[in-house]
């Protein structure tokens, strides 16, 4: 009987087929429009529930092969941490090449600011001797003095040698970050929106603690207050990061190579960063900021007296006195010159900053690395530790002894030894 039915079905289709042929063909075309359609029906009587005939066109490619969702998700990162590896390399080679320029200027205006004020201290004293120049050498001496007075003034203000080790750090901060951006890319690992805004929030924080323009955007030479420098984006959920959270894990157990004396030895580490490896760089970095502070003033001071005494030289009494002050002034604003800017003192104050923003900078990474809860969720504890002493220049073992400051009743005025030894 069901092969009666499929027979009568193949001759109804096909009479159907044929039908549908012939009339497509002999009626008349009304406009080039015109479609031809067929239809395929069961006759009546036949079942198609249960195991009867059905027509599966799951094989038909419904659209075009996309890549899907996550994929062209990871795709996109992947496209923009590239762009952001070219950026850190592009930036790198600016502040490079800046940095280079602005220590050139450093000792050009060094030795172009104190000739002028040599060779007016020399204008001063051979003026009582020249009666007949007199004018002359008083008028040259004035003129270069003024001139010393005004460079030395400008150049006070910029510090080129400070902005020379703004561009070093920087330098090294950016192929630092495109060093990151690329190992993150040969890893082949998912890559989400996460790792870009991270990524980017780094170069925000780079491009706003070493500014490449020099007016406007140049960071004060000589700030009120003393502050670690900042090169880091500041983390999310900090209130979250800072509260000390009692972590899982024992006394001599493994979690994820963490320990509970391993937590002990990194909280102690904490304080004594803290206490002395920072508190140390900000201390002795507000000593050089006075110090380059007070020879800034000194110098242009000097060389303006020193021009303002040159133009009494030759008048009576009053004139061997004038050019004494002249020669004196000249000659000491080219020493303090010489002590501001031949000694670098901006850069040591540069230098001071950065010592005290790395080790900043560890302590927020312990912070946010214990504020962690949940071992399993950080970084592996051994890998952690040899990284903290990598960039402390100590063994692993040598962190051992900082286990013991991590308890209430030890004192910070006990802790004697710093932590770091690099810097």
């Amino acid at each position: 009987m069901a092969a009666l039915q499929a027979q009568r079905l193949f001759l109804t289709a096909s009479s159907l087929s044929s039908s549908s042929t012939t009339s497509c063909a002999t009626r008349p075309r009304r406009s080039s429009a015109a479609r031809c359609r067929a239809a395929l029906r069961a006759p009546t009587g036949l079942s198609t529930a249960d195991g009867g005939l059905g027509l599966k066109l799951d094989w038909i490619p419904t659209t075009a092969t996309s890549a899907a969702p996550a994929e062209y998700g990871a795709a996109k990162a992947v496209e923009k941490l590239r762009a952001i590896a070219e950026a850190a390399a592009d930036r790198a080679e600016m502040h490079d090449i800046i940095g280079r320029q602005r220590d050139n200027w450093n000792h050009l205006l060094l030795h172009s600011t104190n000739s002028l004020a040599l060779a007016a201290s020399v204008m001063a004293a051979l003026a009582p001797a020249a009666p007949t120049s007199i004018v002359a050498l008083k008028a040259s001496t004035g003129a270069l003095l003024a001139t010393a007075a005004v460079t030395m003034a400008a150049v006070n203000k910029i510090q080129p040698s400070q902005l020379a080790e703004e561009q070093r750090n920087a330098t090294r901060l950016w192929r630092q970050l495109e060093r990151d951006v690329r190992a993150a890319l040969d890893l082949r690992t998912p890559l989400a929106s996460a790792d870009v805004q991270e990524a980017m929030d780094r170069v925000l924080a780079l491009d706003a603690a070493y500014p490449l323009p020099l007016l406007p955007g140049m960071l004060d030479k000589f700030p009120k207050t003393v502050e670690a420098a900042r090169w880091w984006p500041r983390r999310r959920q900090q209130q979250q990061l800072k509260t000390k959270s009692k972590s899982s894990v024992r006394r001599g157990g493994n979690g994820n190579g963490w320990s509970q004396d391993l937590e002990d030895e990194m909280r102690g580490l904490l304080r004594v960063l803290k206490a002395k490896d920072e508190h140390q760089y900000l201390t002795v970095g507000k000593l050089v900021l006075n110090l380059n502070r007070g020879l800034a003033v000194a110098g242009p001071v000097l060389a303006s007296t020193a021009a303002l005494a040159a133009a009494f030289i030759g008048a009576g009494e009053v004139g061997s006195w004038a050019s004494g002050v002249a020669i004196l002034g000249g000659a000491l604003a080219a020493a303090a010159n010489t002590v501001e800017h031949g000694g670098q003192v901006g850069m040591v104050f540069e230098l001071l900053r950065n010592c005290a923003g790395f080790y900043h900078k560890l302590q927020e990474d312990i912070e946010a690395t214990l504020g962690e809860a949940d071992a399993e969720r950080r970084e592996n504890g051994e890998v952690f530790e040899t990284k903290v002493a990598l960039l402390l220049g100590r063994s692993t073992s040598d962190l051992k002894q900082f286990r013991r400051m991590a308890s209430a009743s030890f004192k910070d005025e006990d802790i004697k030894d710093f932590a770091g030894k690099l810097f």
